[in-house]
């Protein structure tokens, strides 16, 4: 047996949020220590953690699981482990294995941020919301409820921020975060533009081919029109013709323009998965998601896909 102290995990696994709100805009900022205690575990369990880690690290995630499911037999318990598994099937797109570990982790350790960022990140995979998983979680932790909030908030989803703190008696730091997101709510909603209704025209044959509908949205892309209208359309496009990756990458472009910009990455990452040869518009789409990871303040996301670009 063994005792590890402080281990310093490639990717980090224990990881400690602060915040700090900067000039004017006040953004979130987080600092990450790299810094994890394991306690007590069996040389066996050290070994398969070692070599998770070590397969992690160079991007073989097939056999990282595979270690990290052994150190999940010998620790079931171990909050660490059902953390790395979540992030992995994640990754893997394995979203119900994954939602699975990630509401384990937080039940072993409902006040850890990452735990709690991983779940979330998770539910938007599957596209469905928090509420259906509170019933799993010790909804009445105040200090998971303000994580969530704040995690909500980053992702400029301020509605959904703001539900996860209603009923809970906030610390001075929610209520300083619930005042951001109230703040954040006000200024998305005075740039809501009221849709004026037109006098609707029957199409004729060739205004609904994939030629016509995209000559409509590059014009409405160009002239910036209202994003309600663009958002209207682009969606019908995709409904209409739902392999054509450019109405995808439209999609997500008219999302940005509304500040929706976690589902503007859903959506062009969407886009990405149908296009084929097309090199004007993969650099469209890389240009669009840095723009809305640049919006989440996630840089390191928006300078790989800036690069990307040919």
């Amino acid at each position: 047996m063994k005792k590890l102290f402080f281990l310093g995990l490639f990717f980090g696994v224990f990881i400690t949020p602060s915040w700090t709100y900067a000039q004017e805009n006040q953004e979130l900022e987080v600092e990450q220590s790299s810094e994890v205690f394991l306690e007590e575990y069996s040389d066996t369990f050290q070994e398969n953690f070692f070599e998770g880690l070590k397969q992690m690290g160079i991007r073989n995630y097939d056999r990282a699981i595979t270690y990290f499911l052994e150190c999940k037999r010998l620790q079931p318990q171990n909050t660490v482990v059902s953390f790395e598994l979540a992030k992995f099937h994640l990754y893997d797109k394995q979203f119900i294995v994954a939602q699975d570990y990630a509401i384990e982790a937080l039940n072993g350790e409902p006040e850890n941020y990452w735990y709690a960022e991983t779940l979330v990140d998770v539910v938007d995979a599957k596209k469905t919301v928090i509420d259906e998983v509170k019933g799993e979680l010790p909804w009445s932790n105040v200090v998971l409820r303000g994580n969530l909030a704040e995690i909500y908030f980053l992702n400029e989803d301020y509605l959904t921020a703001k539900s996860m703190l209603k009923g809970v008696k906030t610390s001075k730091k929610q209520e300083y975060l619930e005042g951001k997101i109230n703040d954040s709510i006000a200024k998305q909603q005075k740039k809501i533009v009221p849709v004026v209704k037109t006098e609707t025209k029957v199409p004729s044959e060739d205004s609904n081919t994939v030629a016509a509908y995209r000559a409509k949205i590059e014009v409405m892309l160009t002239s910036a029109p209202d994003s309600d209208e663009l958002l209207a359309t682009t969606e019908e496009a995709m409904e209409s013709f739902p392999s054509q990756p450019y109405f995808y990458y439209a999609n997500g472009a008219a999302l940005n323009k509304a500040l929706r910009h976690k589902d503007a990455i859903d959506i062009l990452e969407t886009a990405l998965d149908y296009l084929i040869d097309d090199t004007q518009l993969e650099n469209a789409i890389y240009k669009e998601l840095a723009n809305a990871y640049t919006a989440t303040n996630n840089t390191s996301k928006a300078n790989m896909y800036l690069s990307k670009i040919k």
